[in-house]
């Protein structure tokens, strides 16, 4: 199980850091909206590879018999594998490439408030939402905590469907 769950899980991981390593950089040319849609897409798509892990562990390591309970191991292992690879690069990215991302997500945030006309107390809410953003994201282990469940339950969700289609007992 161990080189499936490496091989699928490593795959996973290497397409999410690359989607996501070439579209957070540009992230205000995007749209904080539209980026938070491209970005989930692009992890359901590098979740993709849990399906197949599961699916080589069944048919090349299992000899094509595989229950809910060994299906779910091997897609959680390499879901884990993915999302860790995940904030490798999202740490890599937050500080050396975009420090100044929280303060940028501030003000479009407040740009959005300004324009929908919102009373002055929900703007001072949004200044104090973005500091408090930020004091979590420069503390390393709460980013990174934070990056882990952006993708996690998609990865989770994954790995129950999965399980679940890809079972297969021993017909007698």
């Amino acid at each position: 199980m161990t080189k499936v769950v490496l091989t699928f899980g490593l795959l996973s991981g290497v397409l999410s850091a690359a989607m996501m390593a070439s579209t957070v950089p540009f992230i205000e040319a995007i749209g904080f909206d539209r980026g938070v849609v491209v970005g989930y897409t692009a992890i359901v798509i590098s979740f993709l590879f849990v399906y197949f892990g599961v699916r080589s562990y069944r048919d090349n390591v299992l000899g094509g018999r595989l229950t809910f309970g060994q299906g779910f191991n091997a897609g959680i292992l390499i879901t884990l594998i993915s999302c860790l690879c995940y904030v490798a690069t999202w740490l890599i990215l937050y500080y050396n490439f975009i420090p100044d991302f929280v303060d940028n997500y501030g003000a479009y945030a407040l740009e959005g408030l300004r324009a929908e006309g919102a009373s002055q107390a929900a703007i001072d809410a949004s200044i104090k939402q973005t500091e408090d953003m930020r004091t979590l994201l420069d503390n390393p282990f709460t980013n990174a905590a934070l990056a882990f469940i952006e993708p996690f339950p998609v990865g989770l969700l994954i790995t129950l469907v999965s399980a679940a289609v890809l079972r297969k007992q021993e017909t007698v």
